[in-house]
């Protein structure tokens, strides 16, 4: 649009210079003009089946013209030229010829001009040139950075020497993974001094792969390496290798070995290689794949004929067990670390850690937290902190203390507390039995797990909830700790049958993990005398759907039969065991429930208390923070407003003289007092 204006504004200067020196006049005046001796010279040129005549005036001539840019309209103005057209016939050039002749005016022919050239040039080569455009931006496009975003560099790689001096993490920062991390550090051993390993005729790893459950730690030990190390290191994603164009990945593929061939001893580390590394041959349909291509040149640059000396390939994945078995054999992957779950002490280092930045008060103990959170991994243990961290700030504390976390731990294995949701009271009581079952099972049943908490409080989709935990790291499951679990998880219903004589549909996750414990008693664990010590199914699901396409379970139905009889068996087993339990302790199952109807939440001291005298322990002081027993985050925001506003005013009381000071400073301590009492007696159900 901007050119265009311009254009114009251009073309209408140079009409307005142009009308004042020639004017297009029509041909029968030109003709008379002739024939008057005004016209002083002149030329004919053909051109479209006319001839264009230009010429000049003796004299100049006067002549109007009108203009759409002026405000006045017509105006006049002098003209020393003119250009008309003539029809191509004998008379009308005769005239001319006459009249030149008869006034002595000079007379001038020109050859028509040749325009074809440019119109093949239009019609031809411009849309050629628009084309080689537009494939030019597509390729650019194509090529999204991994070639600088320049046509045909699509086939680059887009992995870049990692820069060790922005890389900050070293071995110190990884903790609860000491034999991961020996593992890791004989690699950087190497590619410092290989001449203490080459003297003894080793060779150096060609791949170290490290496999393990999300959150565990995977990438990090691989940016220590990459810190420690000071080699090149070159870091990709799996996915980046193949994209719209056939034969990219394997391109890439070369153009990456080749540059870290060039900068060797260097360091490959692919994250999430299961986008590339798949078993090939799994697909339920025929033709070529991308993938397998991608995978084929892989494995060629790892271990192939040229080999890739003084270049170390470290992968990550939490799917090992779908990878081409020829990217797993030694050659390419060597060494196979598993990174997985950290234990007790693992924890406590782990929580360390990401403790180190965070204020932490004295009621804090990182040991009993790692005690209560079994299964966690460094992910799920780093965001457990953080949530302690922004429940302090939410609660305008300058520390992080204990019920933080422990409100923390609720909101990472559940969710977020949903205080505002209506309850009937029949459903809630319903729910305080449920778990008061579960809760009088778990306190019979306690060799193994020890019940922590219970809540009929909602968070995420569950009603209300009981934490069992285990009073040890356990690697192996005995047949009675299966049990006593099944019969925990079907404490809950149970306890409905017997108390209500109903049932109702609170119950389905814990048939679900019962079912699931039970049929892996029977099809993995050889733990049912009918069906025998025979693996009937793998621990896993299918890696993927063509990898067991056409194919039926590896048992008969008769097989399939006795399954499921004996997980039916098993899950009735536990049921008549809860049933048991929960008859000969209904004294103490009605106090816990009683006590979850009043005060939501029992913590492990106040279960055992009730459990055993049928009291509560001595209750502690109130909350100090009465807006996180507020219903609404305007109520909230309210209370926080009004206890800065107190905040402020003791300030300015304790900035008075002392006289004044010793008579007013336990106002606000009294009024305080007493608005803390308030609120803990409007939200009784909040106490604890």
């Amino acid at each position: 649009m901007i050119f265009l204006l311009i254009m114009g504004v251009v073309y209408f200067f140079q009409g307005n210079n142009s009308n004042s020196q020639s004017q297009e006049i029509q041909s029968s005046e030109f003709v008379q003009q002739l024939k008057s001796n005004k016209i002083k010279k002149f030329s004919v040129q053909p051109s479209g089946g006319v001839y264009k005549v230009t010429g000049e005036y003796r004299n100049a001539q006067k002549t109007k013209t009108s203009s759409g840019f002026t405000l006045g309209g017509n105006t006049s103005s002098k003209v020393t030229g003119f250009t008309t057209a003539v029809l191509q016939n004998n008379s009308s050039v005769q005239e001319i010829t006459r009249y030149a002749r008869d006034h002595n005016v000079k007379m001038n022919t020109k050859p028509e001009e040749s325009s074809g050239f440019w119109i093949n040039l239009l019609v031809y080569v411009l849309p050629l040139i628009a084309f080689i455009f537009f494939f030019y931006m597509m390729m650019g496009q194509a090529g999204q950075g991994g070639g600088n975003g320049k046509v045909m560099n699509f086939g680059k790689s887009k992995a870049k020497p990692t820069d060790s001096k922005e890389n900050k993490i070293r071995f110190s920062d990884v903790a609860g993974e000491e034999e991961e991390k020996q593992e890791l550090v004989e690699v950087v051993e190497f590619l410092k001094d290989p001449r203490k390993f080459v003297s003894l005729g080793a060779r150096i790893p060609s791949g170290v792969l490290l496999e393990g459950p999300p959150g565990t730690g995977k990438t990090l030990l691989a940016k220590a390496v990459a810190g420690e190390a000071g080699v090149p290191f070159y870091s990709i994603s799996g996915s980046d290798f193949v994209e719209m164009f056939v034969g990219v990945g394997a391109s890439r593929v070369r153009d990456l070995f080749d540059q870290a061939k060039k900068n060797a001893p260097s360091i490959i580390f692919i994250d999430e290689i299961d986008a590339v590394g798949r078993q090939r041959g799994a697909g339920m349909g025929g033709g070529h794949d991308e993938r397998e291509q991608t995978l084929n040149q892989l494995l060629v640059e790892m271990d192939g004929f040229t080999g890739n000396e003084g270049v170390i390939v470290m992968a990550a994945t939490n799917r090992s067990d779908v990878l081409d078995p020829a990217l797993l054999r030694p050659g390419r992957f060597d060494r196979k670390i598993l990174v997985g779950r950290p234990d007790v002490n693992g924890r406590e280092a782990i929580l360390k850690v990401h403790a180190r930045n965070k204020p932490l008060a004295g009621d804090v103990d990182l040991k009993e937290i790692a005690k209560q959170t079994p299964g966690f991994v460094g992910a799920d243990l780093e965001n457990l902190l953080n949530e302690g961290a922004l429940l302090a700030a939410r609660r305008n504390k300058t520390q992080i203390d204990a019920s933080d976390i422990d409100e923390a731990e609720d909101r990472v294995i559940a969710g977020p507390a949903k205080r505002n949701r209506v309850i009937s009271k029949k459903e809630r009581e319903t729910v305080a039995y449920h778990e008061a079952g579960h809760t009088i099972v778990g306190l019979v049943l306690n060799d193994a797990r020890v019940v922590h908490k219970v809540t009929i409080v909602p968070r995420g989709r569950a009603g209300g909830y009981a934490i069992m935990l285990p009073r040890e790291d356990q690697m192996l499951m005995s047949k009675k700790d299966a049990m006593e679990q099944m019969a925990g998880l079907m404490g809950g219903r149970t306890a409905e049958e017997i108390i209500f004589d109903s049932e109702s549909s609170g119950a389905s996750n814990d048939f679900e993990q019962a079912t699931q414990i039970a049929r892996s008693m029977v099809t993995q664990y050889g733990m049912s005398k009918k069906v025998g010590t025979v693996a009937l199914e793998s621990a896993g699901s299918q890696p993927f759907a063509g990898a067991g396409y056409g194919q039926g379970p590896a048992y008969s139905q008769e097989t399939a039969a006795t399954i499921d009889e004996e997980v039916r068996r098993l899950i009735n087993e536990a049921h008549e065991t809860a049933h048991k339990i929960i008859s000969e302790h209904r004294e103490q199952h009605k106090i816990i429930a009683e006590a979850l109807l009043k005060y939501e939440t029992l913590d492990e001291k106040q279960i055992i208390s009730l459990y055993e005298t049928g009291e509560m322990p001595n209750a502690g002081q109130s909350s100090e923070f009465p807006s996180e027993k507020a219903a609404t985050f305007e109520e909230s925001k309210r209370e926080l407003e009004r206890r800065e506003a107190e905040r402020q005013q003791s300030k300015s009381e304790s900035d008075a003289p002392a006289e004044e000071s010793t008579s007013t400073t336990e106002t606000p301590d009294n009024t305080d007092s007493s608005a803390t009492d308030k609120s803990d007696n409007d939200h009784p159900d909040d106490e604890a």
